[in-house]
């Protein structure tokens, strides 16, 4: 039969006993033939869950059709060796066989010989990936071979490929850095014709093999992944993402893709893969309110089946970006309900991390702040990387002051004081520089002397005030330094762009519990935030600005 008419009836077939069917109706088949229907049983009868019907393998015309591969294999076509060994290998047959050591042998031979294209040595490496894994020492000769050749013409398969062969080559010690660069330079003029799950593969293998420096093809792959959102698998998003983390790439359009498809996939999107979204925003922080109403509402349908790290991964970045959704009455009325039946399966550090979370806007764990403050718990954190560090302590201490000073009826046990930090220092609290200095030349004009406020004021409650200005009965300045007859505490929050959520006027939460802690403890906080003064052109301004800001009684 004519090959073009073979494989026209081939590829109409639905089944694998229609196959069989129709291949037992042939005297005659071309090697290319033979293995293409191999293949096309392939398809058919593999799924995510194996082989579907392990009686093929017993059938006459399966048999025979082996038994011409197993004996014949020196006079094969490169193009039907290699699709039959790929074919054979996704049929699950043993790699012990006569069959395959007779057709990896072949193959192998031909390697040696330099007899196979590109196109043949990337059939060849994907197949050794499948069977034997990084280990096989043949990918490395699949390489040397690949320096050898024009990767100009390469198709984006073949190009695929290569990465995945480099990505486990390396991992094996060996160093390939010019084949990269040339492969990356080729990779970024092929970008437009790369498809979902081949955009996924190669920005997946540029994180393993560490390609930072190719930044080009890295910002062309994120731009490219936008328009593929809607199409990726989960598997291959969660790829994507890990790449946008680990290049610290951020693009307003592909959040924008993602606000589009996160709330029409939410119920169908596997729980790791809503993981990294929103790992993805909190580490970027992105306060996306179409991203974050739909996890809510997915989270309170599904947390009974998430596992400890996944509730997490849902729940903390709202408190990190200071975000109540309009489902939050139910968001945390089921994680209680949740940490009630599973409190004991949470690590301790998730816990923490997860209770602090809840606290920075607003929503006490009094029923679970016995059991974090007990010295068991606090033994178990110490014990677990990263112990007692810095960041671990100022989260206790922090629960610790939210307890006694938004929770008076709090009655359990204390933090001791040798678990408490003397101040918050987070990269979030740190001071914009640039910002800081426009404000105190502004103060200065407007207090004409430098005494009369003092800036990164400790206060005994372990938060720093940017700037602390105190002030008498009557309402007059007093200089920073005396401690008598001190009535009014001023503190300014000098906010820059570190403080709130990303292209947002929506304070972190950290800064958030900051400030409204020094109310709680007596202060008058003035927020100065970094977009009401930007637009303002000289001192005289900033010092009319401050003088409103802090003095609006005497203003005008």
């Amino acid at each position: 039969m004519d090959e073009q008419l073979f494989f026209k009836r081939l590829n109409s077939l639905c089944t694998s006993k229609e196959v069989l069917y129709f291949l037992s109706s042939l005297e005659v088949m071309s090697d290319s033939m033979a293995s293409g229907a191999l293949q096309k049983i392939s398809e058919l009868e593999v799924d995510d869950n194996g082989l579907k019907n392990p009686a093929l393998l017993e059938n006459e015309v399966f048999r025979a059709l082996c038994f011409q591969f197993e004996f014949e294999s020196s006079k094969l076509s490169n193009t039907g060796l290699l699709n039959a060994l790929q074919a054979l290998i996704k049929l699950r047959i043993d790699p012990q066989s006569t069959l395959m050591t007779s057709l990896l042998s072949e193959s192998e031979e031909r390697l040696g010989r330099g007899q196979l294209t590109a196109e043949h040595l990337c059939a060849l490496g994907e197949s050794l990936l499948e069977l034997e894994g990084p280990s096989c020492a043949t990918l490395e000769q699949i390489v040397n071979h690949m320096q050898e050749r024009d990767i100009k013409s390469w198709s984006p398969r073949e190009i695929v490929m290569v990465y995945k062969i480099l990505e486990v080559t390396v991992r094996e010690g060996k160093q390939w850095q010019s084949l990269l660069n040339r492969l990356n330079g080729v990779t970024l003029r092929a970008v437009s014709q790369l498809s979902p799950n081949f955009v996924s593969v190669i920005l997946n293998s540029l994180v393993a093999l560490h390609q930072t420096r190719a930044v080009l093809l890295v910002t062309a792959l994120c731009k490219h992944s936008v328009q593929h959102v809607p199409y990726f698998t989960d598997h291959e998003l969660v790829n994507v993402l890990e790449a946008f983390l680990y290049f610290g790439q951020k693009m307003q359009i592909f959040t924008e893709a993602l606000e589009r498809h996160v709330p029409k996939s939410i119920h169908t999107m596997q729980p790791q893969t809503v993981s990294k979204v929103m790992q993805y925003c909190c580490e970027k922080m992105i306060l996306s309110k179409p991203i974050f109403d739909a996890v809510a509402e997915g989270f309170i349908s599904s947390a009974d089946r998430l596992t400890t790290d996944q509730i997490a991964a849902y729940v903390i970045p709202f408190g990190t970006l200071n975000y109540l959704p309009p489902s939050a009455s139910s968001l945390f009325g089921k994680l209680e309900t949740v940490l009630h039946t599973r409190l004991r399966q949470f690590q301790p550090h998730t816990l923490l991390n997860l209770l602090h979370s809840c606290v920075l806007i607003q929503r006490y764990p009094i029923n679970f702040l016995p059991k974090i403050f007990s010295p068991y718990f606090l033994q178990k954190l110490q014990a677990q990387p990263p112990g007692l560090n810095r960041i671990v302590m100022s989260q206790l201490t922090q629960l610790f002051l939210t307890a006694t000073l938004e929770c008076p009826f709090y009655e359990g046990p204390k933090l001791l004081s040798k678990y408490q930090v003397k101040a918050f220092r987070t990269p979030q609290s740190s001071l914009d520089v640039h910002l800081f200095k426009r404000v105190k030349t502004g103060l200065l004009d407007l207090l004409k002397k430098r005494i009369y406020f003092a800036s990164e004021v400790s206060t005994p409650y372990f938060y720093v005030v940017d700037i602390e200005i105190k002030l008498d009965e009557e309402g007059f300045v007093l200089p920073a330094a005396q401690l008598e007859e001190v009535h009014r505490r001023i503190a300014l929050c000098v906010d820059g762009q570190n403080r709130f959520c990303a292209h947002s006027h929506n304070l972190l939460g950290e800064e958030a519990i900051k400030q409204r802690h020094l109310q709680l403890l007596g202060y008058e906080v003035v927020q100065i935030p970094f977009f009401e003064i930007e637009s303002l052109q000289n001192t005289r301004k900033i010092a009319d600005y401050l003088h409103k800001k802090i003095f609006p009684c005497t203003y005008g």
